[in-house]
């Protein structure tokens, strides 16, 4: 067995995760769900680890070619089924990768082999979903912090 998680209840439908590595995380459910919300839906903490996946890949890809990575965030946008098992059937991954002198083909390159090959987060939940990217490449150190949602 490659990865071990715990999940224990703490009330309502909040729970305390803990992976094998000693890392801890609260989930939660939406008050019309029984919960506090204090803490992220089991479904959106899916979607972060895939997000985070294909992040690290398309990292260590382009630091192992020496490419000038600076920064990198990825956007997932996801649509799931509208009865049970409420699965994702459709997922988004929007790339903002920022270097100075990057090559738009080494990023995209190492999008492919994460979705094609390496993230096993994403591949598997291509089974249920239709996955889609983008890529936006910035000339800089820094990816733009996201525009504030408007009041």
């Amino acid at each position: 067995m490659d990865m071990k998680t715990r999940v224990k209840w703490i009330e309502g439908v909040a729970f305390a995760g803990e992976s094998g590595s000693g890392h801890a995380v609260v989930l939660d459910g939406a008050a019309d769900g029984g919960g506090r919300n204090v803490g992220m839906r089991p479904m959106e903490m899916l979607l972060t680890g895939a997000a985070a996946c294909t992040a690290y890949d398309v990292v260590t890809i382009l630091r192992r070619g020496r490419h000038p990575v600076a920064d990198v965030a990825v956007v997932v946008e996801a649509q799931r089924a509208p009865e049970p098992p409420r699965v994702f059937t459709r997922l988004h991954f929007a790339y903002t990768v920022a270097g100075r002198g990057l090559d738009r083909k080494h990023v995209e390159r190492a999008i492919l082999l994460s979705k094609e090959k390496y993230c096993s987060a994403t591949i598997m939940l291509g089974k249920t979903a239709e996955v889609t990217w983008d890529l936006a490449l910035v000339d800089g150190d820094r990816v733009p912090a996201p525009a504030a949602a408007a009041a």
